[in-house]
């Protein structure tokens, strides 16, 4: 019997049940079927130009720099503009996306590396699954389009986000990742990311990359 085992097998006990009786599982089937949203603040319930000027500033308060871009097509010199904006070397690491993959990298001077992070690139860019306007979060699902070494080890992380992808809430993501990929087909990992890593243990000092990237900058695509 493994530990595992053992624990729910004295939870049993302790509660006179044996885990088959048939009214106990419907009840914790339905629950789980029509489990209640949580509260939502009012300001995740904006929409339209309200609800992407909330998740640009809120994004801002966390130290992340965003441009915003008309199209896809418009993402690679926004890119390497912002690059030359913070002196970095004009070269990046990006997964298999198939978004980014579609746009027009060869008519920028960036150097293209493909695939997960050893830790030795210094920018990255990957396209998040979705942004949060309440909090300026950005949503990065696992997986070998978006490897999740590019959103922690690189100094300079870029994050690409489709407009139509922003939500008011985190209930409406965690929502749409149930829908997108269902039980059973979930992501390894969902990782929720609010500006550069820091950190205020030392002294109270606030100390920017104690975790993950120094810097995270966001480009916001179409209206």
């Amino acid at each position: 019997m493994s530990a595992r085992e053992e624990i729910f097998g004295s939870v049993r006990r302790s509660l006179g049940v044996t885990g088959k009786e048939q009214p106990r599982r419907e009840a914790v089937n339905e629950r789980i079927a029509k489990a209640p949203r949580g509260i939502v603040p009012e300001r995740g319930h904006l929409s339209g130009e309200a609800l992407l000027a909330l998740f640009e500033e809120q994004a801002k308060a966390t130290l992340a720099t965003i441009d915003r871009v008309k199209d896809r097509a418009a993402v690679p010199e926004a890119i390497a503009d912002f690059l030359r904006r913070t002196n970095l070397p004009a070269r990046l690491r990006m997964g298999a996306d198939e978004r980014l993959a579609g746009m027009p990298w060869d008519k920028t001077a960036l150097e293209i590396s493909h695939g997960k992070s050893d830790g030795g690139d210094l920018v990255a860019v990957n396209h998040a699954f979705a942004g949060v306007a309440e909090t300026g979060t950005l949503i990065m699902t696992s997986g070998p389009d978006n490897p999740s070494t590019l959103n922690f080890l690189p100094d300079y992380a870029i994050v690409v986000v489709d407009a139509k992808d922003v939500r008011g809430s985190y209930e409406d993501v965690w929502q749409r990742i149930r829908e997108r990929d269902g039980k059973g087909h979930m992501p390894r990992t969902v990782n929720w990311i609010t500006g550069p890593s820091r950190s205020g243990d030392i002294e109270q000092k606030l100390l920017l990359g104690a975790h993950g990237p120094r810097s995270v900058h966001i480009v916001l695509v179409g209206e």
